[in-house]
């Protein structure tokens, strides 16, 4: 599976998709405030990345806004917070196979880089 949940809107998101030219390479891709992740999508990503914690933006905007610095949050509760809230999600995420990137850190592009 070829797949980048982003945010047509971020201009981050689109840039590394330009960039790694994600569309002309087959990527599906799903704009995460039109089309909202489902249970059993973020299971999978949960399961690949190996932990909801890596899957979890503290850069929201309502991450601050909610006083979620200042709480300890569970696992169930950051899922939670994710499916209903799209912010929440961080972003890029991109799979190629059985691989997950998740954000736009140069290092992790840089991954990405040299498995396409």
């Amino acid at each position: 599976m070829k797949k980048v949940y982003h945010l047509s809107s971020c201009s981050t998101c689109q840039r590394i998709i330009k960039d790694l030219q994600l569309k002309e390479k087959g990527f599906l891709l799903q704009d995460i405030k039109t089309e909202k992740i489902t249970p059993p999508q973020l299971d999978k990503m949960v399961e690949m990345a190996g932990s909801v914690e890596s899957l979890f933006s503290t850069k929201a905007i309502k991450y601050r806004e909610l006083g979620l610095k200042d709480k300890k949050l569970t696992d169930k509760e950051r899922k939670n917070y994710i499916l209903s809230e799209y912010t929440f999600l961080k972003r890029p995420v991109i799979i190629v196979d059985s691989k997950i990137f998740v954000g736009s850190l140069s290092e992790t592009i840089s991954r990405v880089k040299a498995i396409l």
